[in-house]
């Protein structure tokens, strides 16, 4: 493109309304070499007589080839070319008259300073700083308001300088801050001031140099709400956010500005919910502090409570058949969501005493929107003050229900939201304490034929309550719940079909279809009632406006198939199967938001449970669209703060905040079908095996490949349980296929360990890996892999000890109170959990790779042994030992070179105060016995006396030692049975034999059932005693160990017992002697094992 006019053609064709010509105008720019880009858009910028649209454009463009391309392009052009860029920006800030385009063009020079920080902190462009010196000192408010603007912009600006700059900053700042004649000034200085705080924000003494201009922000935040601007506002919700304790010393301000502002209906909406969103982030930032203000949270509650009063009069609410999204800009849901999140921040002892009174008063308001916002307000404080409302749920229950009855079909509606919220939040306790009175009171709602709105709630409501109620409980209110549920599906299907009304149907099946998921075989009986109106909404609800409720119908038949099971189910399995496959051959037509979709998928899945391996003929048709939905790509962008100007959240779109004015986007459409198609793929690689190994690949290659911050938790979920699942598929086609599959996986594997943000995932992860690696054994990682798990597991470990350090730094804070060392035990507890997913994937390789890995294992050795210190926490010492009980028993008798480290230790913590430590070395003296070799002979000596003194203090059977006492037991049986020289085995057998059977431990209980019976086939005196005496105690133990599930058939044990009973059958007196001593239960026991054995 030679000619700078045909340049500016093309940005007017870039801003055209019409699609074609945008889009040929994009792809012809996208032609153009970066290089030339520049000029030809900084030429754009400088052009005084081009039009303002055609400067905006190339100034937007500009400053996003330096944010997307920076490296791609700047190094490449000339030293005078980066020269004349820089000269040009700055001139151009200085003489630009449209304020629209300085803007633009500050933004631009903030984003090439930006890109010009080098590695150490050098700012390349000194030029820029005098520029900014220059600017903010001058007479002219267009070249101070520049100024401010590339600062607030780029407040990292001054680089490794920053330190040596912070009182003319701080200088600079103050200011402009208070400069009386240009409030435009003023605003912007304190949108600088915050941006530098939050740039800053975990440099405390920084934030503390800094907190004298607290005030002025405030003002600054006061005075802009007043003249319609509410950025000041914006940069406060943040500050509270990010850098919550630079409030500190001004909190009680802060706290009453915000209620004033709140409170103040002559602002807007937005503004008054962004002020009430700073106290409500500072509850779940900064809770501790702001628990020392609980007068000034005590005078938010009636904002939050009044902004939820603030409804519409509808005439057309009670029958309207479409739910329309909650407006989430209205203030109702703004004081909704705001009371909810500062009931789970600050806590149920704090809030709940608080609003209390004022929901008693508004529920007796002759005013409905008062009593529905009464009623909606008790929903939404459920889950935080939890703990608090169970002590009073009776009254709010009997309360709660008169309101299902009230003359105001919002506020039955309200009442219904209430039972179908605490049914959740308080479940089952709610269902087992109120079920009769809840059920029927929802039963008589929804026969509420004039308010289809109420009706269908008070079926979601049914849902809520059924999803969670013991089947036991439910079982009674069957016939009653059927029949209505039945009654009023016949009615709405007759509405449907006269009037095309559905939402009330809609809700009804799904709460069938909850009944029967949990009613299961008991359903039976009902099935014929149901089934054929349900198939006839599948096969003739096809018109768009139906898809929901078609959806949720398939729904509905696959959970009732599942629960009646499938002898009742197969008459009709063929008919429902060719309604799906109907479906899914239309599936390719369906739109991609289409409801129907995630519904099949789900539908297909338990059709599979219900099939089992006869689904199989159906995975050429399922198979296409699952893959197609599960492949969905997530769109993500990494956006600055002026792209999210452009882009709200209602799009569709969540962000991550990542600091340095830059946000990560992911829009989450199709991202809830995407992870539930990956669930469904767990599901049939789970239940067909072997029959699902056609898929195996595609499968593998989808799920290996996921992103991980690109899609959602589920996702990441699925694709990491899928693996060893799938490795199960792959066996059946042998060793190199099964190879090829685990190569596919194994790199994503270990970088997801590595670089999974959410805890609940990353376990799972690790999870899968160890199993992944028990499947595959010895040589399935390579030396690379072997070095990267290494240090990814070293890093774990040290982030672990680093958080406990941290943890005890916050236990000094001066906000640190009780409700702050919960949250700390719950980090603690997540700690721990991610410290038995590294303990898992160290035994899958100690038991894979056996003494081969102990090299490796050397350089996590020393974190591990800090583990066992005797000043460390009890699950740090418990799961410390874990990993040596794995090297003892998997890398012996080479284990004994680190004896030094963890012999003294186990030995000690047989007698530890804490019943899982003592857990974790009993389990490592039976494997010295069993596996370590003549070096561990003193030390089993050594540990005998210690077991038995556990075993018989006098609570070592009380529900929280009894695990560690059977570990006790077993690891005696072990020294016995395996190393007999070192103990005096005549003198510790009665005892022993009296310690049986084991009960909870089944593991360990296997292990004593062994050698308990090589005690009794070799005849062995003691056991059998004279004349076989003790045979009905051994009779009584066998029994125990049947009923209590500690023998199970398929054990070894089983048979070599069951033999030992065939035995004494044979001599009459005696098979009397024994049986006579037991119980029913026992009785049956042994007959159960001589059955199955």
């Amino acid at each position: 493109m030679a000619c700078q006019q045909q340049f500016y053609i093309l940005l007017g064709n870039l801003m055209s309304p019409d699609n074609n010509v945008r889009k040929q105008a994009e792809e012809t720019y996208d032609t153009i070499l970066g290089q030339n880009k520049v000029t030809f858009l900084l030429q754009a910028i400088r052009d005084a007589s081009a039009a303002e649209e055609v400067k905006q454009m190339g100034a937007v463009l500009l400053r996003r080839l330096l944010s997307s391309s920076f490296e791609e392009i700047y190094p490449g052009l000339t030293l005078e070319m980066q020269t004349v860029i820089k000269t040009e920006l700055l001139t151009s800030i200085q003489q630009e008259t449209s304020p629209n385009i300085r803007k633009k063009v500050c933004d631009i020079a903030a984003e090439l300073t930006r890109n010009l920080i080098d590695d150490d902190g050098n700012n390349q462009w000194p030029e820029v700083l005098k520029f900014l010196f220059d600017s903010v000192n001058s007479d002219s408010v267009t070249l101070r308001e520049s100024a401010l603007h590339i600062f607030w912009n780029f407040p990292g600006i001054f680089g490794n300088q920053q330190q040596h700059y912070m009182e003319v900053i701080k200088r600079m700042l103050v200011q402009c801050m208070q400069d009386q004649e240009n409030p435009h000034i003023r605003t912007l200085a304190a949108r600088a001031a915050a941006s530098f705080v939050l740039s800053n924000e975990s440099n405390s003494a920084l934030l503390k140099h800094f907190s004298d201009l607290l005030p002025g922000l405030l003002q600054a935040v006061n005075d802009s709400c007043y003249q319609s601007d509410d950025s000041v506002l914006k940069s406060l919700v943040e500050i509270a956010d990010t850098a919550p304790k630079y409030l500190r010393p001004n909190l009680e301000a802060t706290l009453q500005l915000c209620l004033k502002l709140c409170a103040d209906t002559n602002l807007t909406n937005m503004q008054r919910q962004l002020a009430l969103e700073v106290i409500v982030t500072l509850s779940e930032t900064a809770a501790a502090m702001l628990r020392k203000h609980t007068a000034i949270v005590a005078q938010s509650v009636p904002q939050m409570l009044a902004m939820m009063v603030d409804l519409e009069e509808d005439d057309e609410w009670a029958m309207a058949d479409e739910l329309e999204d909650d407006d989430f800009d209205s203030n109702a849901v703004a004081g909704e969501s705001a009371l909810d999140r500062i009931a789970c921040g600050l806590g149920g002892k704090i809030i709940l005493p608080m609003i209390k009174q004022h929901i008693m008063q508004m529920l007796q308001n002759p005013d409905w929107k008062f009593r529905h916002a009464g009623l909606m307000a008790l929903s939404a404080i459920g889950e935080g003050c939890h703990q608090q409302m169970e002590a009073i749920l009776q009254e709010i229950v009997s309360f709660v229900l008169l309101f299902c009855s009230d003359a105001h079909p919002r506020v039955r509606y309200a009442a219904c939201n209430a039972i179908g919220q605490m049914a959740t939040d308080f479940a089952p306790t709610f269902q087992k304490k109120f079920h009769d009175k809840v059920i029927s009171a929802l039963l008589q709602t929804m026969e509420d034929q004039s308010n289809p709105r109420v009706q269908a709630h008070a079926a979601a409501a049914l849902i809520n309550f059924t999803e969670d109620c013991p089947k036991s409980l439910l079982i009674p209110y069957l016939d009653s719940l059927v029949q209505h549920l039945h009654v009023i599906m016949v009615a709405k299907l007759q509405e449907l079909i006269q009037k095309g009304t559905k939402l009330v149907l809609e809700q009804v099946v799904t709460s069938i279809a909850s009944v029967a998921d949990t009613a299961e075989e008991k359903f039976v009986p009902y099935y014929d009632l149901f089934m054929p109106s349900l198939k006839h909404i599948v096969e003739n609800g096809v018109q768009k406006e139906l898809r929901l409720l078609r959806g949720k119908t398939i729904e509905c038949i696959s959970l009732i198939g599942l629960a009646v099971g499938k002898e009742k189910f197969m008459p009709d399995a063929s008919a429902v199967m060719q309604l799906l496959l109907k479906t899914q051959t239309d599936f390719n037509d369906l739109e991609d938001d289409d409801p129907q979709i995630s519904y099949m998928i789900s539908a297909w899945a338990r059709m599979c449970k219900i099939l089992g391996k006869e689904f199989q003929q159906y995975l050429p048709v399922v198979m296409g669209p699952l893959m197609k939905t599960a492949s969905i790509k997530p769109e993500v962008a990494l956006l600055d703060t002026q792209d999210m100007e452009n882009i709200s959240e209602d799009d569709g779109w969540e962000f991550v905040n990542l600091g340095d004015q830059q946000s990560f986007g992911i829009k989450t459409a199709g991202l809830e079908e995407k992870a539930t198609a990956c669930q469904m793929l767990v599901c049939y690689a789970k239940e067909l095996k072997e029959g699902f190994v056609e898929y195996t690949e595609q499968v593998v290659k989808l799920m290996a490949r996921w992103r991980f911050l690109n899609c959602g938790s589920r996702v990441r979920v699925a694709a990491a349980e899928s693996m060893p699942l799938l490795l199960e598929c792959a066996r059946v086609r042998g060793p190199e296929y099964l190879t090829q599959m685990w190569h596919f996986m194994c790199d994503a594997l270990i970088k997801a360990i590595g670089t999974e943000p959410d805890s609940d995932v990353l376990s799972e992860i690790m999870h899968s890996f160890a199993k992944c690696i028990e499947l595959m054994g010895d040589g399935c990682l390579n030396n690379e892999h072997f070095e990267e798990l290494g240090g990814i597991l070293k890093g774990k470990l040290e982030e672990h000890f680093k958080n406990q350090e941290l943890r005890q730094t916050k236990r000094q804070d001066e906000d640190y109170d009780e409700e702050v060392e919960e949250s700390l035990q719950d980090e603690d507890e997540n700690d721990v959990y991610i410290l038995t997913k590294v303990s898992d994937v160290l035994h899958s390789v100690f038991s894979s790779y056996k003494e081969k890995v102990l090299p490796w294992f050397e350089q996590l050795l020393q974190l591990i042994v800090q583990l066992i210190c005797p000043t460390r926490p009890w699950a740090d010492r418990q799961w410390g030992l874990c990993i040596f009980d794995d090297v003892v028993e998997h890398c012996s008798p080479a284990s004994f070179k680190y004896a030094e480290y963890f012999l003294r230790p186990m030995l000690q913590s047989l007698c530890d105060t804490s019943s899982e430590v003592r857990q974790a070395a009993a389990y490592g003296v039976g494997v010295m016995a069993q596996y370590g070799g003549e070096t561990y002979r003193p030390f089993c000596t050594e540990a005998i006396p210690l077991l038995v003194r556990v075993i018989q203090a006098a609570d070592s059977r009380a529900k929280e030692n009894v695990n560690a006492t059977e570990n006790c037991i077993s690891a005696v049986g072990k020294v016995m049975r395996f190393r007999p020289e070192c103990v005096n085995v005549n003198e510790i057998l009665p005892h022993w034999l009296s310690w049986l059977p084991l009960n909870e431990d089944k593991e360990e209980a296997v292990h004593t059932f062994d050698f308990l019976c090589d005690l009794i086939e070799s005849n062995n005196p003691i056991v059998l005693g004279l004349d076989n005496a003790n045979l009905p105690k051994i009779f009584l133990i066998i029994a125990d160990g049947v009923a209590n599930e500690s023998i199970k058939s398929e054990d070894a044990c089983s048979k070599r017992l069951a033999n030992v009973v065939r035995q004494v059958q044979v001599s009459a007196g005696l098979w009397t002697q024994c049986v006579s001593t037991l119980n029913e239960t026992q009785q049956k026991a042994i007959k159960d094992l001589l059955n199955t054995a």
